[in-house]
């Protein structure tokens, strides 16, 4: 039987690239502690208007969309019984780690009363009508869950003589016997929050533009997210070998990559079905700000769909890259436009993100990007060699 093991990249840390990503956090950090001593109108622009600003549109909802690709590769391996795909699986959950851990500080800088946010856990306090009260409960758990998931990989970076003098090595074989339940939590728990995210809007009616709003948004959410977690998985391999100068895994990513633009395929079939179906497909191409922002994302979910599903195009590394990119550009602006760009309030509401709203997001990503470099070079997290 072929075990896989995992191993640390090694290298420096502190790199240049490592350095400019930290001092961009440094400024998001700045920001954020006047945010916190000063209030959200210090730094944001949102209001009554737009209470949603680019800290829930790109942080939250398209951040944890970029985290799931461990829930997407889950999919794969545990429930579709696809193992060949498990070398792919810690990357995976890593990137899902940090997404969802950052989305919820995103979360915290977002909530005016920051300081009521544990209210969550109390049962006097549950709404159980409100789709955005399952969405947090599941967005919680679901980070917990996965930092137990990711547990095993500092348990292997640690000393046997260490594990056993704190009883570690107990719970390393508690997590190997009983993983299983946490990797079920794993795949139900994203599945029910991303279509929530989707749910939420519904509420919104004609206040978001047709070419948006339909009663399938649940169902668009997820996949979406389905979708944009396996190009995190593309990007990310693919990133990382031309990176680190590592083998290439061509030969899991090109059949991951007809998987992708089957989702993605999935997507766009339901999203147009349900613009015939309502007959709102010729907003489109009325020319202005909306239609064009629908043309485009249509456009972004075209090509990597005719890149991917092509045999010759989807083996070749730096066409699959570009399709993953405009994978997840798609992927983003469509949830960034629900939220935002299509959203209409009324009494003259306008939104345009400030400086420093801008800032913390760039810092808040800056920090992901930087410890995932760090996690990937000093824990067993990238692929190794198969032991038989």
């Amino acid at each position: 039987m072929t075990a896989i093991t995992h191993q640390p990249l090694g290298g420096k840390v502190f790199t240049k690239p490592f350095l400019i990503l930290g001092v961009l956090a440094l400024i998001g950090a700045y920001f954020i502690l006047r945010r916190f001593l000063f209030g959200l109108g210090d730094v944001s622009h949102m209001s009554n208007g737009y209470p949603l600003g680019v800290w829930v549109a790109i942080d939250v909802v398209v951040g944890t969309a970029f985290g799931c690709g461990g829930y997407a590769m889950a999919l794969l391996v545990y429930i579709f019984n696809r193992n060949a795909y498990h070398p792919l699986m810690r990357p995976a959950l890593l990137s899902g780690v940090f997404g969802y851990t950052l989305a919820g500080l995103a979360v915290m800088i977002d909530l005016g009363r920051y300081w009521n946010a544990f209210n969550l856990l109390l049962p006097w306090y549950a709404q159980l009508n409100s789709v955005i009260f399952e969405v947090a409960l599941c967005v919680m758990a679901y980070t917990t869950v996965l930092w137990i998931e990711f547990w095993p990989a500092f348990l292997e970076r640690m000393p046997l003589a260490f594990k056993q003098r704190f009883n570690l090595d107990r719970l390393q074989v508690f997590l190997k016997r009983y993983l299983f339940l946490f990797i079920g939590l794993g795949v139900l728990l994203p599945t029910m929050h991303q279509s929530s995210l989707g749910s939420v809007l519904l509420v919104m009616g004609s206040k978001l533009s047709p070419l948006w709003y339909t009663t399938w948004l649940p169902l668009l959410f997820l996949v979406s997210a389905l979708a944009m977690g396996y190009g995190v998985v593309l990007l990310e391999a693919t990133l990382t070998s031309r990176g680190f100068r590592l083998p290439s895994e061509s030969a899991l990513l090109t059949p991951l990559s007809r998987v992708a633009a089957g989702v993605l395929a999935l997507f766009l079939i339901v999203r147009f079905g349900a613009l015939l179906a309502g007959g709102h497909l010729g907003l489109a191409f009325a020319g202005d700000v909306r239609g064009n922002l629908f043309l485009i994302e249509t456009a972004l979910f075209l090509a990597p769909i005719v890149i991917l599903a092509s045999p010759t195009r989807r083996a070749s590394q730096r066409l699959r890259f570009l399709a993953a990119v405009s994978l997840l550009a798609g992927g983003s602006l469509y949830r960034i436009d629900a939220y935002l760009m299509a959203v209409n309030p009324g009494n003259g509401w306008t939104y345009f993100p400030s400086a420093p709203e801008l800032m913390i997001t760039v810092g808040v990503v800056c920090l992901e990007i930087m410890l995932y470099l760090l996690f990937i070079k000093t824990l067993p997290v990238l692929p190794g060699a198969h032991q038989t």
